[in-house]
């Protein structure tokens, strides 16, 4: 890695811990923005498969460490936060080498980031954003059946000193805001929602594809990580309910990503009797999540009801109305917020009911219909990238001037 060294009153620095950029599609659109205003920019961020550990993408400086291995055990998230401390520290001084910033902006999970910024907070009173992705207290509480009350109360202090330590926190919806305000004790003033948007002109409708009904008449389509926390369990047993009980042999179900939770779905899907029915098609590129996008008829947000569920802002909700898909979800506060009529809403974690509800949807084209083109308009009117970068600039053209 080669550095010309440089000083810049306009640099920010983003760390993210959980993806590789530009994968993960949030920073990538704010480091797109920050470049467009005329600031200087740069990530510190684990390695995808086969990335550089330096590359410079679209005026974008992106130093990269090797990611720490994928583990499941609580007792190894010590070693991994141990780990994302140090390789973070290392790859802010490397950014810090080329060209001193004046911003960094944390991107969690973890909350730990703020040890590794700590140093250049206190040496050369160099500011802190907290991009809040996640509430990362729910989060644990989601993912383990039996969380344990030391490591909950740890993650609870370590969101307040990320919250203490920062000049400003961004939230991605009004609950997270809201959380900030209580828990957090963070000002009004200093802690604006930026929403996680679509880009419409990316994300459109084409002609489908009837191959990828594979026979069946109707199509739903799952998008997204497949975690404990995510319902893709759910979807699978409403998948059983709408064959098994309704005896409607006639729709099949994609399930496009992945996640640690994705061998035990495939498992569940065989156990089922689902094969002929349920497709895991892993991580797919942009052109295969188009056609089954637009082929699909609905769109699925099983997403439980549960403490971080209920207050999260679901990114496949927004997609499926950028293409246009009727969404059949659970009833959960910020779902609603996001989707608003383009979708139907069924008692939290009651399978059968949500499978259900996708029947009566897939028999009425009329109303998929006006709630895929409601869905539309309110990605482009409302929920957009685009609407979402005055805020987001605005933050930075405060914090160190326009």
């Amino acid at each position: 890695m080669r550095f010309r060294r440089r000083v810049s009153g306009r640099h920010v620095c983003i760390v993210v811990q959980n993806l590789p950029v530009p994968f993960d599609r949030r920073v990538w659109l704010e480091c797109k923005a920050l470049v467009a205003a005329g600031y200087e920019v740069s990530v510190v961020c684990p390695k995808g498969p086969g990335d550089p550990s330096y590359q410079e993408l679209d005026g974008v400086h992106i130093v990269k460490y090797r990611a720490f291995p994928p583990i499941t055990r609580q007792v190894m998230f010590l070693a991994e936060y141990a780990y994302s401390i140090l390789a973070t520290l290392l790859g802010l001084a490397k950014v810090w080498r080329r060209s001193r910033f004046t911003v960094v902006q944390v991107c969690n999970p973890p909350d730990v980031l703020w040890t590794a910024v700590l140093p250049f907070t206190l040496l050369f009173g160099v500011r802190m954003v907290f991009d809040q992705h996640d509430l990362c207290p729910e989060l644990y509480e989601s993912r383990f059946e039996s969380p344990a009350a030391l490591p909950y109360k740890a993650l609870v202090l370590a969101e307040r000193a990320t919250y203490a330590l920062s000049s400003h926190v961004i939230s991605t919806n009004e609950s997270y805001r809201r959380v900030a305000m209580t828990r957090g004790r963070k000002k009004p003033s200093d802690v604006t929602v930026v929403r996680t948007g679509p880009d419409p002109d990316r994300m459109r409708r084409r002609e489908p594809d009837a191959a990828l009904r594979r026979g069946h008449r109707h199509l739903l389509v799952y998008i997204g990580v497949m975690g404990p926390q995510d319902g893709v369990d759910l979807a699978i047993r409403a998948m059983e309910h709408i064959v098994g009980t309704r005896g409607r042999t006639d729709v099949a179900l994609t399930l496009i990503g992945d996640g640690d939770a994705a061998p035990a779905l495939r498992a569940l899907t065989t156990e089922l009797g689902l094969d002929e029915h349920v497709t895991f098609t892993g991580r797919a590129p942009d052109d295969v999540v188009k056609g089954v996008m637009s082929t699909a008829d609905l769109g699925l947000s099983p997403d439980p009801k549960n403490a971080l569920n209920d207050v999260s802002t679901m990114n496949k909700t927004m997609e499926y109305m950028a293409f246009e898909l009727p969404v059949v979800a659970f009833d959960l506060v910020e779902t609603k917020v996001s989707a608003a009529e383009a979708a139907v809403y069924a008692t939290p974690n009651d399978v059968a009911e949500y499978g259900d509800a996708v029947l009566a949807l897939l028999d009425d084209e009329v109303s998929r219909k006006q709630m895929g083109e409601a869905g539309r308009r309110r990605v482009e009117d409302v929920l957009a990238w685009r609407h979402q970068i005055p805020p987001y600039v605005g933050v930075y053209d405060r914090l160190i001037g326009s």
